[in-house]
């Protein structure tokens, strides 16, 4: 894993911040990413993140705890001030689910970060977790699932966010909302200018998760 920096050059991998805040997915999500082309570095050095051409917010475990991870280092901070300035982030798992405005989870609920309104909350199935292979609903012109419209990919939750209320306004574009199911409809991935997240982990999801990391890292080029 590199330094993170900007390179000016169209064809140079771009630089990518696995957000450093104790999640357990860490180095995983990292060697991903690698094989998708970034170059990365694990930390949360403020001007590492903020300088990088992604962001990548891992999660595992319980939302209150990812919350708390990520205010230890300022992580809410920095997601902000990169969304402001439309430097792409992306969260994956805990890490999705932190970005809506409530977390749920046995009766405690616990704030989220608020870039999108809602709640998550626990799965209507009979079985939980939510762990192993699933489809899911992509959206016309999707970045993320372009070439993967027909992969599954692999889950481990319990909670999810299972309503999507947040409209465009002109001139900015849809969110691009995929689903999947699981006892319940829920949010298996959101795409919303340069905040994107998925519910289940491309780390985890073979060739068709490498897939997915690569179309993100390389809408960074642009």
């Amino acid at each position: 894993m590199s330094d993170a920096r900007t390179d000016a050059s169209p064809t140079a991998a771009p630089s990518v911040v696995v957000l450093d805040y104790g999640s357990g997915n860490i180095h995983s999500a990292a060697k991903a990413l690698e094989a998708a082309g970034a170059r990365v570095t694990v930390t949360a050095d403020r001007g590492a993140v903020i300088d990088a051409d992604g962001l990548l917010v891992p999660g595992v475990g319980a939302f209150q705890a990812v919350i708390a991870g990520l205010r230890s280092v300022r992580g809410d901070e920095l997601i902000e001030r990169r969304l402001a300035g439309g430097r792409p982030v992306l969260g994956i798992c805990v890490g999705m689910q932190v970005m809506f405005e409530r977390g749920v989870e046995r009766g405690t609920e616990s704030d989220g970060l608020g870039q999108w309104p809602g709640e998550v909350t626990e799965l209507g199935a009979a079985v939980l977790p939510h762990m192993g292979w699933n489809t899911v609903d992509v959206p016309e012109g999707s970045v993320l699932f372009r070439g993967l419209e027909r992969e599954r990919f692999y889950f481990v939750h319990s909670y999810a966010a299972q309503h999507w209320s947040l409209e465009a306004l002109a001139p900015f574009p849809a969110p691009k909302v995929t689903w999947a199911e699981h006892g319940t409809r829920f949010i298996a991935a959101v795409e919303n200018g340069p905040l994107s997240a998925t519910q289940f982990h491309p780390e985890k999801s073979g060739r068709a998760g490498i897939r997915l990391l690569t179309n993100w890292v390389d809408s960074l080029r642009s």
